[in-house]
């Protein structure tokens, strides 16, 4: 246990980092897909019928594809840093919201 509390900030600093990396990869695949790799009709009224547009290889479908992954390691690691933050969350919902009844309603509706 001793180890665990040693090693916890430095998972807590890995998963933060990775979780910053992800959000700004997902943020700049949703800008390209938006602004340069456009939906076929946009294509359409553009460039005419037919065309297609690729980024570093790959088109607006396969770039969202991995949008959708990098979004989904984002979930498993905010899944994560919950759980790894969870004695303090429940600390600061305990001083926020003094009341049993409170706590236990307001916790229901969120979940």
């Amino acid at each position: 246990m001793n180890n665990w509390i040693k090693i916890k900030p430095k998972v807590n600093l890995v998963i933060d980092t990775l979780m910053f990396i992800i959000l700004m990869s997902v943020a700049g695949l949703g800008f390209l897909m938006k602004v340069v790799l456009l939906p076929g009709y946009k294509i359409n009224e553009i460039y005419g019928s037919g065309t297609e547009l690729y980024f570093l290889g790959l088109d607006r479908h396969q770039w969202g594809a991995i949008h959708l992954y990098l979004a989904l390691a984002m979930v498993f690691l905010l899944v994560l840093h919950i759980i790894f933050h969870w004695d303090m969350i429940v600390c600061i919902f305990r001083k926020m919201v003094p009341g049993r009844t409170a706590r236990i309603t307001i916790a229901l509706f969120t979940g």
